[in-house]
């Protein structure tokens, strides 16, 4: 592991890294814990706002320049603000349900399923991580796509059985 790929990037990237490794981590703390407690309304209110400095910071890297600096993922971006927004709206309005879904798929979608794409080869993660391994890349994106997949599937399961 070597850090030096992202101290080279861009401040942006920097920036975004900065974000969501926090996210990631509190988010993932946030999704274990009891939910409603006062501790849980606070943390939560700092992953919405490291969520969005994430989001915020990824319209600033055109490191995949589609159209006009912009790419599929700045999509991503713009959900991520928008679920941002839909689970603080739906806290408030005390519909757990909405708000839980959203917290979910920004987790999931936003961190989990982005963040593997991100150590493809090439990628300044993908540097940092395995430090020029070729197939290490590979084998961690695969592992959490399957694991992405297996909790959606028990997610459908569970909702199937509900209704």
């Amino acid at each position: 592991m070597t850090f030096e790929p992202l101290l080279d990037a861009p401040i942006a990237i920097q920036i975004h890294v900065a974000a969501v490794v926090p996210a990631a981590l509190l988010g993932a703390y946030l999704l274990a814990r009891p939910k409603g407690t006062p501790i849980h309304r606070v943390l939560g209110k700092i992953w919405l706002a490291l969520m969005a400095v994430t989001a915020l910071s990824s319209f600033f890297i055109h490191q995949i320049n589609m159209f006009y600096g912009f790419s599929p993922i700045h999509l991503l971006s713009l959900f991520v603000l928008f679920g941002c927004w839909g689970a603080i709206a739906n806290a408030r309005k005390h519909d757990i349900g909405a708000h839980k879904r959203i917290v979910r798929g920004l987790y999931f979608g936003g961190i989990v399923g982005a963040g593997a794409f991100t150590f493809l080869p090439g990628r300044i993660m993908s540097k940092v991580a395995f430090d020029g391994d070729e197939m290490a890349p590979f084998l961690v994106a695969a592992g959490i796509v399957i694991a992405l997949l297996w909790l959606m599937s028990k997610e459908i399961w569970q909702r199937r059985r509900l209704s």
